[in-house]
């Protein structure tokens, strides 16, 4: 399932993941899953039609990234994996920055992060100017519907099995993000 949130430039989306990685760092063995959130720039296209056409929106690039993933192998509910990308490039994110306090209190860590819009694009290196100046207060305002519909993603996920690995398989990426 995936979620939007858009602004006039910005937007949150979400949705479930599953991931297995053919590279892992030592510890990061195996299938693991959860959910991803990212902030991402909104584009407004250019109408395809008539002024009476549907307007196609763009989700671009990613602003920063925080994924809610735990080990399928591992404790449910222990978010052992969880991390965040505070910078990124382009369209490819930097390592994975393990902080302790996001397991601890996911919801809470994740508020306070969406909730400082500037802080995300400035330590994005996206350009501020991409951004409008309105979307900061505008997401701030939404983060408690955004944390409440999270929430109940992450009990969804950790109450269904895990998705199959493919026999052999050295790599998987479920979801849409």
């Amino acid at each position: 399932m995936l979620h939007v949130v858009g602004f006039e430039t910005t937007g949150v989306v979400f949705g479930d993941l599953s991931f297995l990685d053919p590279d892992p760092l030592p510890g990061q063995e195996g299938l693991e899953r959860g959910v991803r959130l990212e902030v991402r720039l909104l584009v407004r296209e250019a109408l395809r039609g008539s002024r009476y056409s549907a307007q196609p929106i763009s989700v671009a690039e990613p602003i920063w990234r925080v994924d809610l993933l735990e080990s399928v192998d591992g404790v449910p509910g222990s978010l052992d994996r969880a991390h965040h990308h505070p910078v990124i490039a382009g369209w490819e994110v930097g390592p994975r920055v393990f902080d302790a306090a996001l397991s601890a209190d996911p919801l809470g860590w994740v508020g306070a992060r969406l909730s400082d819009l500037d802080r995300l694009v400035e330590q994005s290196g996206v350009d501020p100017a991409r951004v409008d100046r309105g979307d900061a207060p505008r997401l701030r305002q939404a983060v408690p519907d955004i944390l409440q519909a999270l929430e109940r993603l992450l009990d969804q996920v950790r109450g269904e099995p895990a998705p199959p690995v493919p026999v052999g398989a050295g790599e998987l990426r479920r979801g849409w993000l």
